[in-house]
C-alpha cells in the first residue's frame, strides 16, 4: 500500500459516521464511489484527528529512522558511507591528510536515476525556481519526529544561504520528475576555505540535502551525494565539510544545542519541546525576564564600513580553533551585513571610532502544524560573538534583548567556541538536539565542541 493509499484509506473510514458504514457498502456493492478529495477531507476532520493522521502518515513516509546517538549508530549498517572515503565508525587518527588521492580523470556522465526522474542544475536567479526549492524544503527537509512542526524557509534566505562570493550554479543539483516537472530533490554546496588544524584547504560546503518524503525508499539520497561529489571534483576539489542532526560514518566532532526562551508563554501555549517541564507559567515569564534595554555603550548595527574592523576580529578568533573557516572581506560582507528577516549583526564601536566586538545570528522560521492559535515560531541562531572589548556574558545579554524586541521566540546557540562561558549565567537551556561536524575523504584527530570555530547556516 502506498502512502497516498493509506492516506485515502485513512480518511474515508474516519471521515464516514459509523452508523452509516454498513448501510454505505450495500448501497454501494454495485456503484463504484466518486473520487474524494483527500485534503479536503483531512480539514474537515477534528483537529486531533487531523494530527493523528499526519503523524501515521509521517511514520509510514520516513521509512527506517538514522541514528542519531553514536549507541544507535554501532548497530546500524551504512550500506553506502561504508564505499566512501571517510573515517569508519571507531577509527581514531593521528595524522592529517587524505584518505584517498584524487583519481587522474573525472566521470563526466551524470550518473543514473531510477526511471521517471531526470537532473537539473536550478537557476537561482529564477523567482519561479526559488519557490519550487522553498516548497520542497518546507515540506520535507529536517522533520521533527512528532510532525508538528516544519521549516519555513524564504526566498530571501536561501539566497542569502546559497550564493555567498564564488558560488557555483552547477554545484545546485536538482531533481525532477519526467512526468510533472515536480522538483523532488536537491543538494547544493559552496566553495569555502577551511582552516583543519594547522592545514587550510579548499573544500565543499555542502548544504540543504533533501528528498521529497515519499521518495526516501527509492535509495535517491545516494545517487545526489554522488552526482555532487561528481561535479565538485570536476572543480579540482576532493574535500567536503558538512553537519547533519544525525550519526554518519564518522563524526568528527558533535555538538549540543542550547537554547534561551524569550516569548515565555508563546512556547508554552505551543508546547515547545525543551522548555523546563517543572516551572509554571508565570514562574517562566519571571525567570526569563530581560531588561527592556541594552547597556553596552555603542551598540549599533552593522554597516559596510564596517568590514574590515569585523573581518579582523574574526580572523583573530577563529585562529584559536581547529575547525574554522577563512574568510575573505567580501564573504564577511555577505554573511555579516544585516538582511532583514535573515541575518542581524551588531558591533560596539569603542570611544576611537573602532570597532572593538561584534555579533550576529540568523533567522529561521517555522510552521506550527494545526495549532488552534499560532502559526509559526522564530528563532535567532547564533552567528559569530567576538571581540576584545566587551565582556561576552554582557554583550550576549544585550543581544537576546534585540532578539527579542526584533519579534524573536527563542535564541538557539550551539556549545562550539566558547559559547558555554555564557549560557548559564544567560540561562540558556540544554536541548536534547544534536549536530554533528563530518569530513568527507580527509582524515585527522577529532575535536571537542570548543575547538570547532564554525556554524553552519541551514
Amino acid at each position: 500500500m502506498t502512502d497516498s493509499d493509506l492516506f485515502d484509506t485513512v480518511l474515508t473510514e474516519d471521515a464516514r459516521p459509523k452508523g452509516a458504514r454498513k448501510k454505505q457498502k450495500k448501497e454501494d456493492a454495485w456503484k463504484p464511489e466518486a473520487p474524494r478529495d483527500p485534503f479536503v477531507m483531512l480539514n474537515s476532520l477534528p483537529e486531533t484527528k487531523q494530527q493523528e493522521i499526519q503523524r501515521a502518515l509521517h511514520l509510514f513516509s520516513i521509512g527506517p529512522s538514522l541514528p542519531k546517538t553514536l549507541q544507535q549508530a554501532r548497530t546500524h549498517t551504512y550500506r553506502f558511507w561504508d564505499s566512501q572515503p571517510v573515517p569508519k565508525l571507531g577509527d581514531s587518527f593521528v595524522t592529517h591528510g587524505p584518505i584517498v588521492e584524487r583519481e587522474g580523470s573525472v566521470r563526466k556522465e551524470p550518473y543514473s536515476l531510477p526511471s521517471g526522474f531526470s537532473w537539473d542544475t536550478l537557476d537561482l536567479s529564477s523567482p519561479t525556481v526559488m519557490n519550487e526549492l522553498c516548497t520542497l524544503l518546507n515540506e520535507n527537509y529536517a522533520d521533527e519526529d512528532d510532525n508538528t512542526i516544519a521549516c519555513d524557509f524564504s526566498q530571501e534566505y536561501l539566497q542569502w544561504a546559497l550564493q555567498p562570493p564564488n558560488w557555483l550554479p552547477q554545484w545546485n543539483c536538482g531533481v525532477r520528475v519526467h512526468s510533472n516537472n515536480k522538483l523532488v530533490g536537491f543538494i547544493a554546496a559552496l566553495p569555502a576555505d577551511v582552516r583543519v588544524h594547522e592545514t587550510e584547504k579548499r573544500m565543499a560546503q555542502v548544504k540543504f540535502l533533501c528528498v521529497h518524503k515519499r521518495l526516501r525508499l527509492k535509495r535517491m539520497t545516494p545517487v545526489l551525494i554522488r552526482e555532487l561529489t561528481r561535479r565538485v571534483n570536476q572543480q579540482g576539489l576532493s574535500q567536503a565539510v558538512y553537519s547533519a542532526g544525525i550519526v554518519l560514518p564518522t563524526p568528527l566532532s558533535s555538538c549540543r544545542y542550547w537554547h534561551r526562551p524569550l516569548s515565555p508563554r508563546k512556547l508554552t501555549e505551543a508546547s515547545y519541546q525543551g522548555l523546563r517541564q517543572n516551572m509554571n507559567l508565570q514562574r517562566a515569564l519571571k525567570f526569563y525576564r530581560l531588561p527592556e534595554t541594552t547597556k553596552t555603550p555603542g551598540l549599533r548595527p552593522l554597516t559596510g564600513a564596517d568590514v574590515v574592523g569585523v573581518h579582523s576580529l574574526l580572523q583573530a578568533k577563529l585562529s584559536k580553533f581547529h575547525l574554522s573557516s577563512v574568510m575573505s572581506l567580501q564573504e564577511v560582507e555577505h554573511w555579516l551585513l544585516p538582511r532583514e528577516h535573515v541575518i542581524d549583526t551588531y558591533v560596539v564601536e569603542g570611544a576611537a571610532g573602532t570597532v572593538t566586538d561584534v555579533v550576529s545570528f540568523y533567522s529561521v522560521s517555522s510552521r506550527l502544524l494545526n495549532h488552534p492559535v499560532h502559526t509559526g515560531l522564530r528563532a535567532a541562531h547564533l552567528l559569530y560573538v567576538a571581540g576584545t572589548g566587551t565582556d561576552p556574558a554582557d554583550l550576549m545579554e544585550d543581544t537576546l534583548v534585540l532578539a527579542k524586541s526584533k519579534g524573536f521566540d527563542i535564541f538557539c546557540a550551539f556549545d562550539v567556541m566558547d559559547h558555554k562561558s555564557f549560557f548559564e549565567n544567560l540561562k540558556f537551556n540544554i536541548m536534547n538536539k544534536s549536530v554533528h561536524y563530518y569530513l568527507y575523504n580527509w582524515m585527522c584527530p577529532k575535536m571537542s565542541p570548543d575547538k570547532v570555530g564554525v556554524v553552519f547556516p541551514s
